[in-house]
């Protein structure tokens, strides 16, 4: 008998080993990742668009010369925009195409940005022709040919090019908006993107999809400042070779070769040699921010419809702040209700509900704080709610452990082994109960967009904060609290006494309450 109270009481001192350890581990991943968050700057929360205001712009879709607005381009169209949104490194932005059929409009919103940086970024068509000049002029020249006694046009310049030359002018702000997809199989008119410089160009021999790679650069020398570099595809790198080589030697302008970007020209370098080695250059007084965002349109590929700028609204700040409030004050609330629930029906073992709860909010908190930094997180309004109705989710994970656990405890176990059996039933539960709460949440994160998204993103995050919690935090508190003896000697207000599980015995033939 006393062998058999030794390793009892060998194995509770294990088990109550285990738990501290447990804690304590815990205690240092907790601080551990709060010193990087504030080494990383992560020190307050990303609020999303519709909590720190923000801009939402539509777009609406135009046929144009060689294009028709079909369901299929507007979706190809939202797949391009939403890469150059998160190109921004702007996290919880939608794109989303609203309406019906050829109808539809795309709508974008972005917090923290204005509307014209969102329509200049994602609303080019990024169609990238390289043409050779066969034309270059003032911005309201009268005429293509140079000679005005003979009026003999250009190798290449019809009357109607000519006709439409003229009638072009490159003063006027109109025709400096961009957003032409004219067929590169043609010759255009165009202007330049400043409207200093007007040209007649021949049909394109590079186009956009012959561009493998752009990025931006800048010329260590500091002579032509930012510029984006182009990488040419196979087809690409000969089809460059060939026109380079058709034009070197010419007499100007035929020897420049155009950099078209939506129907403008951005720059018309003189070529003095072949080039074959696969890459090109587009300059044109390039800021970093220009470039870059250049790179990033080029990058993605061609919009394959033209745009005209709709509505744009600007989110108010305040009115994003308002929401915060209130969703926090929504979150307090039901933090409060639990908090009052488990001390009014579990007593004493509330306290583990309130400090797991905390626990799992701070886990929680430096969750938003670090996925901001890591990966661009943002709170919305929906992923408040996702979180608080994950505190309904972790405070039911309680009651199933805790009821199994009072459930032992009527079955004549003492306290401390009724930790452990109990757990050993509950987590079963548990598990598959947060298992369909993260099955539901992974499905709405694939198959909705916008605000429910967000919704979905917390509400699986903090279910699996729930399952951390449980584990390494719940039952081993628990597991320590049953060795003392106000929760093992069963104390009125520590949820374990006689009246707390209902017990009943019965004296002189009628059933009453023990304790």
């Amino acid at each position: 008998m006393s062998a058999l109270n030794n390793s009892q009481s060998t194995k509770a001192a294990k088990t109550s080993a285990k738990s501290a350890k447990s804690i304590a581990i815990l205690a240092v991943v907790l601080i551990a990742f709060s010193a990087v968050a504030v080494i990383q700057g992560a020190t307050k929360i990303k609020l999303g668009l519709d909590l720190r205001g923000g801009t939402s712009v539509t777009l609406t879709p135009r046929a144009s010369e060689g294009s028709k607005v079909t369901t299929e381009a507007i979706d190809q169209a939202v797949a391009i925009i939403r890469q150059r949104v998160n190109s921004l490194g702007v996290a919880e932005s939608e794109v989303a195409a609203q309406g019906s059929g050829t109808n539809r409009q795309i709508v974008i919103s972005v917090p923290g940005q204005t509307g014209e940086k969102i329509v200049q970024l994602v609303g080019q068509t990024a169609e990238l022709r390289f043409r050779q000049v066969l034309v270059e002029g003032a911005p309201n020249a009268t005429s293509a040919s140079s000679d005005t006694k003979t009026a003999t046009l250009p190798t290449g310049v019809t009357p109607e090019l000519n006709a439409k030359y003229v009638a072009l002018d490159c003063t006027k702000l109109e025709n400096l908006q961009g957003g032409s997809t004219e067929s590169p199989d043609v010759s255009v008119v165009s202007c330049d993107r400043a409207g200093t410089t007007k040209y007649i160009l021949a049909p394109a021999q590079v186009v956009g999809s012959n561009v493998s790679k752009a990025s931006a650069a800048i010329d260590q020398q500091g002579a032509a400042g930012w510029y984006v570099l182009l990488t040419f595809n196979g087809e690409g790198t000969s089809k460059f070779g060939a026109l380079t080589t058709a034009v070197t030697g010419l007499a100007a302008p035929q020897n420049q070769v155009a950099i078209v970007l939506d129907g403008l020209v951005v720059s018309a370098p003189r070529i003095n040699e072949a080039i074959n080695g696969g890459s090109a250059q587009i300059t044109g007084s390039f800021s970093q921010e220009d470039a870059s965002n250049l790179a990033n349109v080029l990058k993605y590929g061609a919009l394959p419809l033209a745009f005209d700028q709709g509505e744009v609204l600007q989110v108010s700040p305040t009115l994003g702040a308002d929401q915060l409030h209130a969703g926090l004050l929504a979150g307090l609330l039901g933090f409060l209700l639990v908090f009052l629930y488990s001390f009014m029906y579990y007593k004493g073992l509330g306290i583990v509900t309130v400090a797991s709860l905390l626990i799992a909010a701070a886990i929680a908190y430096l969750s938003f704080l670090l996925l901001g930094e890591w990966i661009g997180f943002t709170l919305t309004l929906a992923g408040i709610a996702g979180a608080i109705v994950a505190v309904g989710i972790t405070a039911d994970s309680f009651v199933v452990f805790f009821e199994r656990l009072r459930d032992e405890v009527r079955d004549g176990r003492s306290l401390r082994s009724a930790v452990e059996s109990g757990w050993v039933k509950a987590r079963h539960t548990i598990i598959v109960a947060d298992t369909v709460s993260m099955i539901a949440a992974v499905l709405l994160y694939f198959f909705a967009v916008g605000g429910v998204r967000g919704f979905a993103f917390t509400l699986g995050l903090t279910t699996l904060i729930d399952l951390l919690v449980v584990f390494v935090f719940t039952h081993p508190l628990v597991a320590l609290l049953a060795r003392s003896s106000f929760f093992a000697n069963g104390h009125k207000y520590s949820g374990f006494s006689a009246k707390s599980l209902g017990v009943v015995i019965k004296t002189d033939g009628l059933e009453r309450l023990k304790g």
